[in-house]
């Protein structure tokens, strides 16, 4: 989106020093900063302040700024995060209509599918990454091009209130809520405190929207009596709108089901491994399908649009097993739903390696051992990663982990699972590092207490 900083000055009642110049879009980070972007310093534990200079040698245009100058163009603000805010919603009267995306799982992906359907048809941009706080939300609005027919927002919260306010920023028309779950409970207390955050994407939606909410949690289809606009349900397990049936998975965990909706009927096949996407794609086929988007259109996206990285890889090691990523973030749902899709898959033996589920408060030590017990069940061995929580056996350290996974060979298949603060995508790395040729001797390696023979 390009402006001139005097418009922008204007808007935020900002004092305009230096000459006035035209910025496109805006970055808070100046080792990524873009030339003729405008540089948004945040005071976090670094002061981004002390940054103006870097970006400005790469080519930021003009920043803001909560002090004095300090050489070339500058808005003088009092804060600028709160100005970056009023930023994105000057840029929502720039651009077309705007899709929110909450949940305590699942928005990343649905996102990323929704915005795979709509690019089919229309021009449209989406929250990069995990974009989906009071930063990165209006971020992606200001960088969004002003001819965008649709703008999709992930929205994440960590209490109460922070869902509301970013809808009065990005002002949506379209709402979808995928599920709540134990996630950042420690934040909420519990899942009605979960409920109440994820409804105030709900309650913000206009008459002329839609609510699109998934019916096989009931936290979530009970949002409906908040809704001022239409809602469509999405379900796998119960009645909907808008359904998925005789879903199957092949041999590496990509889902095939039939759609069903107002729209008309096709059958998909997700690009994404897992049987817990297949909510995540109907979700995103309900508003695709609403906005106009042609089912077959719909449908073929769904096919090629990739998983982001380490989010439910599946992985085929040469001469090892086979291997599913899915260390971007944990939760007890999804820990469960990777467990199970583990479960899902052909192998002799199969082993979880579980990172810390952070955040879950007063029910820690219980979801830890419940998900240790499901798998249990279901024949896989867990490992606790640099974590007793899971109880029984646990490796400390990328060395030991990637020792463990050596001693499993073809036929086998093992998950690893955990918050980004388990950083368990460092054992993916240095395992990938050193199976150029893995040694498949098992007998010649000791292995820890628990893990199953062949």
């Amino acid at each position: 989106m390009r402006c001139s900083v005097s418009e922008l000055a204007a808007h935020l009642g900002g004092e305009l020093v230096g000459p006035d110049v035209s910025v496109e879009g805006a970055s808070t980070d100046s080792r990524t900063i873009r030339p003729g972007q405008l540089y948004v310093p945040i005071v976090a534990e670094r002061d981004g302040h002390d940054f103006i200079p870097p970006a400005l040698e790469a080519g930021a245009p003009a920043y803001l700024s909560a002090r004095g100058p300090v050489g070339g163009t500058v808005i003088r603000v009092r804060d600028t995060a709160a100005a970056l805010l009023s930023l994105g919603a000057f840029a929502r009267d720039r651009v077309g209509g705007a899709v929110g995306i909450t949940g305590s799982v699942g928005k990343t992906t649905t996102k990323d599918l929704l915005a795979g359907c709509l690019a089919s048809t229309f021009r449209s941009v989406a929250s990069e990454g995990s974009f989906n706080n009071e930063l990165g939300l209006p971020l992606t609005l200001f960088n969004a091009p002003e001819a965008a027919r649709w703008v999709v927002l992930e929205m994440g919260a960590r209490r109460e209130g922070d869902i509301k306010q970013l809808t009065e920023v990005a002002r949506p028309d379209v709402g979808i809520v995928t599920r709540v779950a134990k996630a950042h409970v420690e934040y909420f207390g519990d899942l009605d405190g979960v409920a109440r955050a994820k409804s105030e994407l709900v309650a913000a939606l206009p008459a002329s929207g839609l609510a699109v909410l998934n019916f096989d949690d009931p936290r979530v289809r009970d949002m409906a009596l908040l809704s001022a606009c239409p809602v469509v349900g999405y379900a796998v397990a119960t009645d909907a709108e808008v359904r998925a049936d005789e879903v199957t998975l092949d041999g590496d965990l990509r889902a095939r089901f039939r759609l069903s909706s107002p729209w008309g009927e096709t059958e998909v096949r997700l690009a994404l491994h897992g049987v817990h996407q297949v909510a995540n794609a109907l979700a995103a086929a309900t508003v695709a399908l609403w906005c106009g988007v042609p089912i077959e259109s719909v449908a073929e996206a769904l096919s090629v649009t990739p998983g982001a990285s380490l989010r439910m890889e599946v992985r085929h090691v040469p001469g090892g097993p086979v291997l599913v990523v899915d260390c971007y973030n944990a939760n007890p749902v999804s820990a469960e739903a990777a467990v199970r899709s583990l479960a899902a898959l052909p192998g002799e033996r199969k082993l979880a390696i579980l990172g810390l589920m952070a955040e879950l408060g007063a029910h820690r030590d219980s979801e830890h051992r419940r998900i240790a017990l499901l798998a249990d069940e279901l024949g896989i061995a867990v490992v606790g990663y640099e974590t007793g929580l899971y109880g029984g056996t646990s490796v400390t350290g990328v060395e030991e982990a990637v020792a463990l996974l050596r001693t499993m060979g073809p036929g086998d298949a093992a998950l690893l699972k955990g918050s980004r603060v388990a950083r368990l995508e460092e054992v993916v790395s240095a395992y990938g590092k050193a199976e150029g040729a893995p040694p498949h001797t098992p007998s010649a390696v000791a292995r820890p207490q628990g893990i199953a023979g062949n």
